[in-house]
């Protein structure tokens, strides 16, 4: 299991992408106040995200409240931030990680980040480059996360292994 955490989202696209990447995973979503956006059961429907049933969100008015909610998560966290010392590849994610985003405009507040820098990691890129999509940035984390975990509760085959009569059967299976 994975914990994602978004902090201040603003963007309303951003967050039902991050919504499907929780759904496929099994991930909680925790969404820290104030959200740029409405996240009621009409504004979900009105928007399709057919898959909402399937995440498990929950809201809090702020990160106080969070981690008075949740104090174990402060034991094992990791906060994704631009500003980090280091990569996502240094960093060892174990069951039941939370994984920490900021806001689109500002990233995760300095002072928090400051009492967690040795748990804060990047995603390796281009000096010129401002930042990635935050939808993007949860998902290569959150699959990391995963994969480090031996993918629980997630199937590794699709369809295509079953296609030739009833094994894999592919003499390529990575092409």
């Amino acid at each position: 299991m994975v914990h994602i955490v978004l902090v201040e989202p603003e963007i309303p696209q951003n967050c039902g992408n991050i919504a499907r990447t929780c759904a496929a995973t099994g991930s909680t979503l925790h969404l820290i106040e104030p959200l740029g956006f409405d996240i009621s059961e009409k504004a979900v429907r009105r928007a399709g995200l057919d898959y909402w049933h399937l995440v498990d969100v929950r809201t809090y008015p702020g990160l106080e409240d969070f981690f008075q909610r949740n104090p174990q998560a402060a034991e094992n966290l990791w906060l994704a931030t631009t500003k980090a010392p280091r990569a996502y590849s240094e960093a060892v994610f174990t069951e039941g990680c939370w994984l920490f985003f900021g806001k689109e405009t500002a990233g995760l507040p300095r002072d928090f980040r400051e009492r967690y820098w040795e748990r804060c990691i990047r995603l390796p890129m281009r000096a010129e480059a401002r930042s990635l999509n935050l939808s993007n940035s949860v998902a290569v984390l959150a699959y990391e996360a995963l994969r480090q975990q031996g993918f629980p509760g997630l199937t590794g085959r699709g369809e295509m292994a079953a296609e030739r009569n009833g094994s894999d059967g592919c003499p390529h299976p990575f092409i």
